[in-house]
Parts: structure tokens; sequence; C-alpha cells
């Protein structure tokens, strides 16, 4: 026979847990920004054979626990597929002057003062037509991010600028996978879901937007002033410049608001990058491929090497040299390799049933709308820190939390707006997770750099908890919508 699985303590839940955490710690002390290049990856893996070595105690079988890993990094499996086309983009999009035309017309056009502010509207509108923040700030992000650089402006407040505009706008629209998940789990349909969604997101992307403005106005660019006509002369002297560039960016969004699916997007917007760098960068080509090569033969090197490799442009102008300088596809792989780690860590402690007997004794605390609102927005912080995908921190804790809600009356969008809240908004705040691995090296930001200045993601979990206990626009079911919701679910188990 085989031995009965056993319950983990709490104890035992939070060893691998206060584990990570302490040696974690020790790499930002020791290796500062340089955390991403093994150290955090290494004490992934340990923290996981720490959680296998409990989950055998426990009478769980290594194949099992083998199993589970397995399982947990085949859900990050699209993730690293698109990370990997995102940085064959980038090359792409630099050498075809894709890039450096939008950084080049920026900087004509906008105002320093409220640069951060249109970073966030930007960002916030391409992210809600397409659905998609990791396509913003893989192409819109990355050349608003170089303006802010030309501007003078600490990276940090760029990329927080960024990451603002853009989670909002994935937040809001029906086009987002993860505003689609959310109603799904929780049991409500999508636009009830965004509607509902307004009562936190709109006050938190306000009071924001203040803050950037404030910053913008306030913020010293005497320093910059003088720069910003050098980077335009060296942007002017180094790429063929014209608007009909933008039409790789367009066409990319079309593509993306017809619904394909991001992975073709992405890689048709890498070749239509190629075909444009052939097409209008023809002396960048034999630059980059050397002049041993007829054109032909250089252009397939040079675009190919772009899409795969280390590509730097080299300016008159050092202050944006190391922004025009792209890894291809090789540039992500210490990212993939942390992917990789932080999913075998969260399919160990799965595994185990690790990560259930730590939730568990939260849900048991939340007694109050506000301690509930609370301990759903903890438990999905805990998923993205542990389990480190955003998918994972939705749909786990809806399905652990959609009893307890529906059996305090609460409708449905109260716990898919939760959800949101907390598993979409905080997944890029922690350096190991997916989408904070994915943004920083999209960006080239470590995560502690641009997280105090992610005012959006920081502030909406708190809006979202305040007004539970203030109880404002909570909903409830009235007696007879309680009642016929109780007679469904007891259909539901009948069948």
């Amino acid at each position: 026979m085989d031995p009965e699985i056993k319950k983990p303590t709490l104890f035992q839940s939070l060893i691998p847990i206060v584990f990570l955490i302490f040696f974690l710690s020790l790499n930002v002390l020791f290796f500062g920004e340089d955390t991403l290049s093994g150290s955090n990856q290494v004490i992934l893996l340990l923290a996981a054979a720490i959680a296998s070595v409990i989950a055998i105690r426990l009478n769980y079988s290594w194949v099992s626990i083998r199993n589970s890993m397995v399982a947990s990094i085949g859900k990050a499996m699209p993730s690293i597929l698109i990370l990997l086309i995102i940085g064959s983009l980038a090359g792409t999009w630099l050498i075809s002057g894709v890039v450096p035309a939008l950084i080049y017309y920026g900087l004509k056009i906008i105002h320093p003062g409220i640069f951060l502010f249109t970073a966030i509207v930007v960002s916030g509108v391409v992210s809600l037509v397409t659905g998609s923040s990791w396509s913003t700030i893989a192409t819109i992000g990355i050349a608003l991010l170089g303006i802010g650089q030309a501007l003078g402006i600490h990276e940090g407040l760029v990329a927080g600028a960024i990451i603002s505009g853009a989670y909002f706008g994935d937040k809001m629209s029906p086009l987002s996978d993860t505003t689609n998940l959310a109603p799904a789990v929780a049991g409500t349909d999508l636009f009830t879901h965004i509607r509902y969604m307004t009562y936190t997101t709109w006050p938190s992307i306000i009071i924001t937007c203040i803050i950037f403005l404030v910053i913008g106005f306030t913020y010293d660019f005497s320093a910059a002033h003088t720069d910003i006509e050098g980077v335009i002369s060296a942007i002017e002297s180094s790429f063929t410049i014209h608007p009909v560039l933008f039409l790789v960016p367009v066409i990319l969004v079309f593509i993306i608001i017809k619904k394909v699916s991001p992975l073709p997007a992405l890689l048709i917007g890498t070749l239509l990058g190629g075909l444009f760098a052939i097409i209008f960068q023809p002396q960048l080509i034999r630059s980059l491929a050397g002049e041993e090569y007829n054109y032909f033969s250089a252009s397939y090197v040079a675009v190919m090497h772009s899409m795969f490799g280390e590509v730097s442009v080299h300016t008159s102008n050092e202050m944006i040299n190391e922004l025009f300088t792209t890894g291809g596809m090789a540039g992500m792989l210490n990212t993939v390799w942390l992917i990789l780690s932080a999913m075998t860590f969260g399919g160990a402690m799965e595994a185990g049933g690790l990560l259930r007997g730590i939730t568990e004794s939260i849900i048991r605390l939340a007694n109050s709308t506000g301690s509930l609102v609370a301990s759903t927005i903890g438990t999905c912080i805990f998923f993205n820190l542990t389990a480190s995908d955003q998918y994972i921190s939705i749909v786990v804790p809806g399905r652990m939390f959609s009893k307890t809600y529906r059996e305090r009356g609460f409708k449905p969008e109260l716990l898919s707006r939760t959800l949101e809240d907390s598993g979409t908004l905080t997944s890029v705040l922690i350096p190991w997770n997916t989408c904070g691995a994915t943004q920083s090296r999209v960006l080239g930001v470590s995560v502690l750099t641009y997280l105090p200045y992610c005012f959006f993601n920081l502030i909406n979990p708190l809006i979202a908890v305040l007004i539970a206990y203030l109880n404002i626009r909570i909903r409830k079911y009235s007696k007879g919508e309680a009642d016929e919701v109780a007679l469904d679910e007891d259909h539901r188990r009948d069948v």
C-alpha cells in the first residue's frame, strides 16, 4: 500500500518561503542589480529542492513532484516564446530605424514637463486597444524610455510611467487575456467585470497621473536641454528617418486589434522590421554586416544577426549608444533561465500542498468585507511571489475564495475585480515573476529600480482594500438572488 499523504503544517509550508526571501535579500545585498545573471536562479532552484524534500516527507512521490514541476514550466512556455520573439523584434526595430524614428519625433513634439503624463496616456491607449501590456512595453515602451533618457529623466521614473499606463490599459481592455480570465474564474461576465473595475481603477489612474504631472513640472531639465539637439543630430546621422517607418508599429497594432495571437503578431512585427531595415537603412546594413558581402548577403546577415544576437549602433552621441544596443533572442536567455527556475519552485510548492496550506490559513483570518478583500489581495500577491506567474495568481485564489464570497452573499464581480486589482497588477513588481522578469529585461531597467515609481500598480490594491473597508459599492445578492444562486449550486452538485 502507498503511504498516506500527510497535510503540511503552516510551519512546514513557510520553510521554503523564508529560505527564498532571506537568500534573495542576500543576493540583492551582494550582487545588486546583477541578480538576474544567475544568483536568483540558483536560490529559486535550492528553494525548490527544500520544498521537494518537505513534500517527500509528507509521503508525496518524487515522480509526482517532478511532474508538477514540468507542468508548471509548461504553463510558462507561451511567455518564454513571446519573450524570445520580443528579443528579435527589438533587434529588427532598431536596425530598421523604427525605434530611433519614434524617439526622434518624440523629442521634437513632446514637452519635457508633460512627458511622464504623456507616457502613461500613450502606453494606456495602446494597451487598451491591443489588450497586451507586454506588446505595448516591448514596442512603444522602448521608444518612450529612449525619449525619457534623452530628456535626462531617471530611467526608473520613465519605466514606472510606461508600466503604469500599460497595465491600466491591459486591465481595462476586453481583449486582454487576464481581463477575460478573472471573470471566467469568478463566475461573472466580461463587461460586468470591466464596469465594476472602474470603481477602483479610475481613482488609481487619476492619482497616478496627478503624481506624474507634479513630478514632471517640478523636475529639473536644465541639464538635458543642451543634449536634446545632440541626440536628434546623432539619430539623423546614423539612420534614415522618415514618417513611413511608423507603418511598422501601426500594422502591428492593427494585427493585434484583429485578435491575432501575440506570438504570430509579434513575429510579423519582427519580419516587417527586417524588411524595412533592408529598404530604408542600406548604409547601416552594410556597416553591420561588413563590406565583404554584396547587398543581398549583407541584408540577410545583418537582419538575421539582429534577431538572434547583440547589435550595437554607434552614434556620435555617447548618451544614446547604450540605448541603441539590443541582445536579440540571446539577450533574453538569462530571463528565460529565471522563469524556468521560478516555475520549478512554484511546481514543487504546489506538489506538496504547501501553497494551499498557507492560503487556507489566510482565509480563516478574513471576517469582514475589508479583511476578505485584503486576504484575497494578499493571497494573489503571495502566489505571484511563489508560483511566479500572474495566471496562477488569478486562477488558484479565484477557485479558493469563490465559495467564501458566495457564502457571504457577495456577487462574483467583487471577487473578479479583486483578482485583477492584485494578481494582474503586482506580477510586474516581482523580479522572478514571468512579468517582472520580462519587463525588466525588455526595458533594460531592473525591477527594484522601477518598482517605487509604478504608482498605479502600487495604489490600485490599496484603493481596493480601502473601498472594501468603507463598504463603497460592494455588491451583494438580495435574498431572492441568494436563494436562486443556492439552488443553482445544488443543481450543479447533483449533476
